[in-house]
């Protein structure tokens, strides 16, 4: 599915659409250019998932948790060198806790998703415009 989105408030709606349908231990690997909509589109799923928190990236911590009926591990692969460090700050553990898993970056360690990971790849089209493409195959 592809959607075009004119302004940050549709890119956060269609990322809720999505939250809305993701189930405890669901997988979303997030592909996009630096400004291409990804933490706007998270912020979106965390709505979607009835999580009241004010969400952020955490390139700097590498992953957030948000807490709620199903919690959202916000993962931020920029700094991340391989899927050993991922390894490393416990991604299995991650995925066993029934929350939704969201990676941003996620080209960095796309081998390590499970086959119905649903991937969403996020283009910047000009000024607040963003095409979303959305399945469950990388």
């Amino acid at each position: 599915m592809t959607v075009i989105t004119k302004n940050v408030a549709e890119t956060v709606y269609e990322g809720e659409k999505l939250g809305r349908t993701l189930l405890p231990g669901a997988v979303v690997t997030l592909y996009g250019e630096l400004g291409a909509g990804k933490t706007a589109f998270t912020r979106g799923l965390a709505t979607g998932l009835g999580i009241d928190m004010s969400v952020s990236s955490p390139t700097f911590t590498i992953v957030n948790e948000y807490l709620g009926k199903i919690p959202l591990f916000h993962f931020d692969m920029y700094r991340i060198e391989s899927k050993d460090e991922l390894f490393d700050i416990g991604w299995d553990d991650y995925l066993e806790r029934g929350g939704v898993c969201v990676v941003e970056w996620s080209e960095k360690v796309s081998d390590v998703f499970p086959p119905d990971a649903v991937a969403v790849r996020l283009e910047n089209l000009g000024g607040d415009m963003r095409r979303i493409e959305m399945d469950n195959r990388r």
